[in-house]
């Protein structure tokens, strides 16, 4: 018997009734389920609530309701239990997902046939340093981000590949993203798109005051260490673009490869190229 998680985000209006379907779906064909405590109550179906951090113990799978920025909040917080998810797209683009709301029943059978295959997507691992001591330490999926506040004047990145110099960059901040995270905040900055079984770190400049700047390809077994400086203090780190932490004149960030991974599901019909074709619109037709 399959023993399956769903997680929803609530903020998403059609949660509870894709959560409702999907329930009933794998109940129906003999599944064990397990819901997250908050969408548990609002089924009516206490009996199945289980919090988020024992989901590896009750279930062999997961599957996410709602966007790309709920699939990687889940992500960060289940790193290094190895719980394969299934992202399933409340949300408007939805890279990460694998399945749509309208395609549910398939969805359910093949997770209950085991059609599908496990892909391993790389994390990162940053650590920030303010005056040679670490403050903290975070685990991303798509990037870290540093960036000067709205209406500020530029800040200066000094980046070091290792301990080797690379280029300081001024502008509006730094990228630095995983394969994964190339289709993310660095797309939008200019960055190439990283075909997801590549292991690389990604570096992109953000409105770098210069034409010669650009992103730049390094080894994911190598450490990117920024040095940021400024005349003002708005400045901040930012971990997958949901939550960050306010940066000061001197800071560094090291960012390397984590030593965990997401395993997502993929269907075994589906291919990196034809989702990215998919999700820009056929902009490559």
């Amino acid at each position: 018997m399959k023993r399956i998680g769903i997680i929803a985000n609530r903020g998403k209006p059609e949660a509870r009734i894709v959560a409702r379907e999907l329930l009933h779906l794998l109940e129906e064909k003999g599944a064990e389920v397990v819901l997250d405590e908050s969408i548990a109550h609002i089924l009516g179906r206490p009996d199945l609530a289980c919090p988020v951090e024992q989901f590896r113990e009750r279930a062999e799978l997961l599957c996410v309701l709602g966007g790309d920025g709920t699939l990687l909040g889940i992500a960060r917080q289940l790193a290094g239990h190895a719980l394969p998810i299934l992202g399933i797209n409340l949300g408007t683009l939805g890279f990460l997902s694998e399945a749509e709301p309208d395609n549910l029943q398939t969805a359910a059978e093949s997770l209950l046939a085991g059609a599908y295959r496990i892909e391993q997507r790389m994390m990162l691992e940053a650590t920030l340093l303010r005056k040679g001591e670490p403050l903290a330490t975070y685990t991303a999926m798509n990037d870290i981000g540093i960036a000067k506040g709205s209406f500020c004047r530029i800040i200066q990145c000094a980046v070091y590949l290792d301990d080797q110099y690379v280029a300081t960059f001024s502008g509006d901040g730094v990228i630095v993203s995983s394969p994964t995270g190339s289709t993310a905040y660095s797309l939008s900055a200019g960055g190439p798109i990283v075909a997801p079984n590549v292991d690389m770190l990604l570096l992109t400049p953000v409105a770098p005051h210069s034409l010669t700047a650009r992103p730049m390809v390094f080894s994911a077994d190598q450490m990117i260490r920024v040095e940021v400086d400024a005349v003002h203090q708005e400045m901040g780190l930012s971990i997958d673009g949901q939550f960050g932490y306010r940066l000061e004149g001197g800071d560094v960030i090291c960012v390397k490869r984590s030593p965990h991974a997401t395993p997502l599901i993929k269907w075994n019909d589906g291919s990196f190229f034809e989702v990215i074709r998919k999700k820009l619109q056929g902009e490559w037709e």
